[in-house]
């Protein structure tokens, strides 16, 4: 895991080995951190309204 990028030769590695190997690059980190909810904070929320038709009827 690294908050950067993996250099190739990182990559290359990861790749040829028999064992399952996950890099987790920065940009991979940031959306599974908001993903997942840890280390973040909402700041707002928006609240999106329709017309509910079967009150009508």
């Amino acid at each position: 895991m690294t908050t950067s990028t993996f250099t190739p030769g990182a990559q290359q590695y990861a790749d040829s080995v028999q064992l399952r190997v996950v890099l987790i690059d920065g940009a991979l980190l940031t959306g599974l951190m908001i993903r997942h909810g840890v280390g973040t904070q909402i700041q707002r929320t928006i609240n999106i309204v329709e017309i509910d038709e079967d009150f009508f009827e």
